[in-house]
């Protein structure tokens, strides 16, 4: 039996994702809004806006395409680390070779080669954004399929992902602060305004370098892992996780949760400076509104979750998010008897406790989903479930990138919104969508099951 990880070794454990909540928060919160600004932002548009069938937007089919990428490469990925015997650890070898190509390409994605629309602009966006998924999910998915290993009870479990849940949110915050920076630096530096969004993510780029590898030096995953290399080639295994009837509902639940998600954390900056016509620095405070409300609800999920289950938490989650998203789609309008800010209060005060309740619960639950299968088969392919896990996640995300960036074309500046207020319209149908097939999860079956063939395993060993 590993010994349990020390909460020295667990805070080092959460600080890797910390890192690359910071880099993933950067691509996801900017991308966009970097290549194809709204009026007033003081940034030039630097990719032409080419529309296939009139309405799907070529960056939304890159966004898609790297994300696609992304998504397929997880499973082979996960197998590759399930099997790995690497002398470090199976999983820490993937982190340790991924972290510094993924904060490179981050910085690349924001350095085009001209500072004006251009097709070459549009191909070193391609290719930079394919490159940089790529080296994200080398990252990513053995790091969470570590949350399965260290932890070595539903316990210990939820401490992790509450733990990891909090560096997550702390590397949001961080990347929501860029447009302060971009101000600061421009003034500074006497730089653009390019120049100056440029600078701002190579520093925080730097940032998230050392916070990727704190975990890489100082968690010994030998010593504290519970997990083996499997034999289980990567076809069958993929053919065996997809085979659990419970972690297929819960992941259609998750991959839609993350198509609404998206859609609210690609717009939120949209919905801040064109429907509530606030500056850009009013959507940075927003969101350290939003992430510290979520932070002061952890312990409360944590409590929750331990009474009444993880299921419950998250349903009643997705009912909260359905009211922040459908006051999002009418945010700015006449009819709504508040001052603008007060607004945009309102809105992030809804998401206090779904945000931190999504935060923690989801990984929870895979990992015991995933323990679950271990008792049953003997097979510790633990990361293969937390790489399709994933899957489902990128292609959600997938589906909101092409879905925010085809509605934009219906309008997205200030006095033209309709496109904008879709996007939060289209998150309360898929929010909704999310609701009826958490509601067909079965958690207490999963739960009692694994401690049944816990207990049946510690009775063989004393028989011994």
């Amino acid at each position: 039996m590993k010994p349990s990880l020390p909460l020295s070794r667990a805070i080092a454990y959460a600080v890797g994702q910390f890192g690359w909540a910071l880099v993933i928060g950067i691509i996801i919160n900017y991308l966009v809004y970097f290549y194809l600004p709204p009026g007033g932002a003081q940034l030039p548009r630097l990719i032409p806006e080419y529309y296939f069938l009139g309405f799907i937007s070529v960056i939304g089919l890159i966004t898609m395409g790297g994300r696609f990428l992304d998504a397929v490469t997880d499973p082979w990925i996960a197998s590759l680390s399930d099997r790995s015997t690497a002398r470090i650890g199976r999983r820490i070898a993937f982190m340790a070779i991924s972290g510094l190509p993924m904060v490179i390409l981050m910085f690349l994605v924001f350095y085009p080669p001209h500072d004006s629309s251009s097709p070459a602009n549009l191909a070193w966006l391609t290719v930079t954004v394919l490159l940089f998924y790529i080296a994200f999910t080398a990252y990513n998915v053995p790091y969470t399929a570590l949350i399965a290993e260290l932890g070595h009870n539903p316990q210990e479990r939820l401490n992790l992902c509450t733990y990891i849940s909090v560096t997550y949110f702390m590397g949001m915050v961080v990347a929501a602060q860029a447009p302060i920076l971009f101000g600061v630096f421009e003034e500074a530096l006497a730089i653009s305004r390019v120049e100056a969004v440029q600078f701002t993510f190579g520093a925080l780029g730097l940032l998230a370098l050392v916070l990727l590898y704190i975990p890489v030096f100082l968690v010994d995953e030998n010593k504290y892992s519970s997990g083996v290399p499997t034999s289980v080639p990567l076809k069958e295994s993929l053919k065996l996780t997809f085979s659990n009837r419970q972690f297929v509902i819960f992941t259609v639940s998750d991959l839609i949760y993350w198509v609404f998600m998206t859609l609210l954390q690609t717009g939120l900056i949209f919905y801040v400076t064109v429907l509530l016509r606030q500056p850009e620095d009013f959507y940075s405070f927003l969101f350290i509104l939003l992430m510290g409300g979520s932070f002061i609800c952890y312990p409360l999920v944590n409590l929750v979750a331990k009474r009444v289950g993880k299921k419950p938490v998250l349903i009643f989650s997705l009912v909260l998010f359905a009211m922040s998203l459908l006051l999002t789609s009418q945010s700015g309008l006449d009819w709504i008897p508040l001052a603008l800010p007060v607004q945009g209060y309102l809105l992030v005060a809804l998401a206090f406790f779904p945000l931190a309740a999504y935060g923690i619960l989801p990984n929870a639950i895979v990992a015991d989903i995933a323990e679950n299968d271990s008792l049953r088969t003997g097979s510790h392919r633990e990361a293969i479930f937390f790489g399709a896990r994933n899957f489902m996640m990128k292609l959600g995300q997938m589906i909101a990138m092409l879905v925010f960036t085809s509605l934009l074309v219906f309008g997205r500046d200030i006095g033209d919104d309709l496109g904008i207020r879709l996007t939060a319209f289209a998150g309360v149908g898929f929010c909704l969508l999310s609701l009826v097939f958490l509601y067909l999860y079965n958690e207490k079956k999963i739960l009692a099951e694994s401690a049944r063939l816990k207990a049946e395993e510690e009775r063989a060993v004393l028989e011994k």
